[in-house]
């Protein structure tokens, strides 16, 4: 799936797309700096039936979020420097015990993925509007 989106409430139009096909626990997020991934979190989580609130986990690592649904983990790998760093936050147990990982930053820790289903989103910002592709 492709979006283009012009602004910040549009982000509820493509979660609204993308909810129905999440299919997977895990969902990497690629996008520059100021791309949009936190406030797609932030939709995608309200959306969710989540009531906590949502922010950048850039130094936290990792945050946790509740849902009807189960436990949200939301990271940000972008200050990790190796596979290592990566296993030494418990990302697999994280994986194994939650309703949806999102995963910001995920270039780190991709390979490791292989064989296991997840979608990818990827978020460009050209100035005046976002392209995002989902699958």
């Amino acid at each position: 799936m492709n979006f283009t989106i012009h602004n910040i409430e549009q982000w509820q139009e493509v979660v609204d797309k993308i909810i129905p096909d999440l299919k997977h626990n895990i969902l990497l997020l690629k996008g520059n700096l100021g791309a949009g991934k936190t406030t797609f979190t932030q939709f995608l989580l309200k959306n969710l039936g989540s009531q906590d609130e949502v922010n950048s986990p850039t130094y936290s690592i990792v945050n946790e979020y509740n849902t009807p649904k189960g436990k949200i983990y939301h990271f940000d790998l972008y200050r990790l420097k190796n596979i290592e760093e990566v296993y030494d936050i418990g990302i697999e147990e994280y994986l194994d015990n939650a309703f949806l990982c999102i995963i910001e930053w995920p270039e780190v820790y991709e390979e490791e993925l292989y064989g296991l289903k997840y979608h990818t989103m990827s978020i460009v910002n050209t100035g005046d509007e976002r392209e995002i592709s989902f699958e």
